[in-house]
């Protein structure tokens, strides 16, 4: 399927915008994309790199070894923080987007997770948990 896909940071300071065929969708129980996140795990896109473009500011990136033991490279906003992108550097032609970044974050169908063995007891979400539609009343 192509998208025009857009997407950026939470000040605004960085856009984005991808125009081609959107990948799969997937779930990463790393260490690492926990952090990044903040939360249980990372969910990303595959894209081609050839369709993925800034628009708008310029994201700061880190380049950590991952517990592939290969160097991956994350882009976020060096103003508010929020995480954008990950580019695999043996992969130049694959770019990693960031769901949570995404305008229309509906396009995101996750179909694997990856590094079970790092999840967390808790990432499961357990549909019998009260939920709110919004606030706590």
């Amino acid at each position: 399927m192509t998208e025009t896909l857009t997407g950026g940071c939470l000040c605004g300071a960085v856009r984005y915008a991808y125009d081609g065929a959107v990948g799969a969708a997937g779930y990463c129980h790393c260490a690492d994309c926990r952090r990044v996140s903040g939360s249980a795990f990372g969910v990303s896109v595959r894209v081609a790199a050839a369709g993925f473009r800034i628009v708008a500011g310029t994201p700061k990136s880190f380049v950590k070894e991952g517990d592939s033991g290969r160097p991956v490279a994350r882009f976020f906003c060096g103003d508010c923080g929020s995480p954008l992108y990950t580019l695999p550097p043996l992969h130049p032609d694959v770019v990693f987007i960031k769901a949570g970044s995404l305008d229309d974050p509906s396009v995101v169908r996750p179909n694997r997770q990856a590094w079970m063995r790092s999840r967390v007891d808790w990432a499961e979400i357990d549909p019998s948990i009260t939920a709110y539609e919004t606030n706590r009343g």
